[in-house]
């Protein structure tokens, strides 16, 4: 509470960041004291140039971009892919993580918000690692599904893009990810408007694209191609391991 007694607003809401805990103060502790402090220098200046840009709701926080940096690591990941990369925050976290050797196939529709981030991505010194593709994801997947040569070739696999698509994306992922392989889900617990009562006020894009991630949950939950975990990160992610 501030001296005037108006209460002033949680830090990370000020910079777009999202958070599924229901106290900002939590939240705060958990960045100031495990997120912040470990952050490569290069991602602090690419997060906050992201906060200044209008939509920066759109950006992967960054307990989420530690999280997918550590996981990368875990998983021993070399070629990757990202759909939806808005101005490269966990396509950077990405490229951090990967070998030196490492690819990321990047695809997006707005080759001016990447452009943002690229500078900063170019100096870290991650730029040759990302191979940037502007336009609609789905023609170069079912390219990509057509050639042999591509089926399970990707370590790991990072969806942050159009909701209503996240079908679409899964159907052809499953067979450009190797066994063992993971994709990642972002945004699966979807503003946590996945339980709200059917008359809740909620945003317009909010509830149009709500039924989109039920459905898409409803279908992992039962795919036996993949093992499955639902994790309270972010907006929520959903990680699927390929087993077949």
């Amino acid at each position: 509470m501030a001296a005037t007694g108006e209460a002033q607003p949680a830090k990370h809401q000020e910079v777009g960041h999202k958070s599924l805990l229901q106290s900002d103060a939590l939240y705060q502790y958990i960045l100031e004291t495990s997120v912040y402090p470990r952050e490569p220098e290069s991602m602090k200046e690419l997060r906050e140039v992201t906060a200044r840009h209008p939509w920066n709701l759109m950006t992967t926080s960054a307990d989420e971009g530690q999280f997918l940096n550590l996981l990368l690591k875990l998983i021993n990941a070399k070629n990757t892919m990202e759909i939806g990369v808005y101005t490269g925050y966990s396509l950077l976290s990405t490229a951090l993580a990967l070998p030196e050797d490492g690819k990321i196939l990047a695809l997006d529709i707005n080759r001016e918000n990447y452009e943002i981030g690229l500078p900063i991505i170019e100096k870290a010194g991650v730029a040759h690692k990302i191979d940037f593709r502007e336009g609609p994801a789905l023609p170069l997947l079912d390219q990509m599904v057509d050639d042999v040569k591509f089926h399970g070739s990707f370590d790991f696999i990072f969806v942050d893009a159009d909701k209503d698509n996240y079908l679409n994306y899964h159907k052809r992922l499953i067979d450009l990810v190797k066994i063992g392989g993971v994709i990642g889900y972002d945004n699966t617990l979807w503003n946590g408007s996945l339980v709200a009562p059917a008359d809740a006020p909620l945003r317009k894009y909010v509830r149009y694209y709500r039924d989109f991630v039920l459905e898409l949950n409803k279908a992992l939950a039962v795919d036996p191609r993949v093992e499955i975990c639902q994790l309270p990160v972010g907006d929520g992610i959903t990680l699927c391991r390929r087993i077949s």
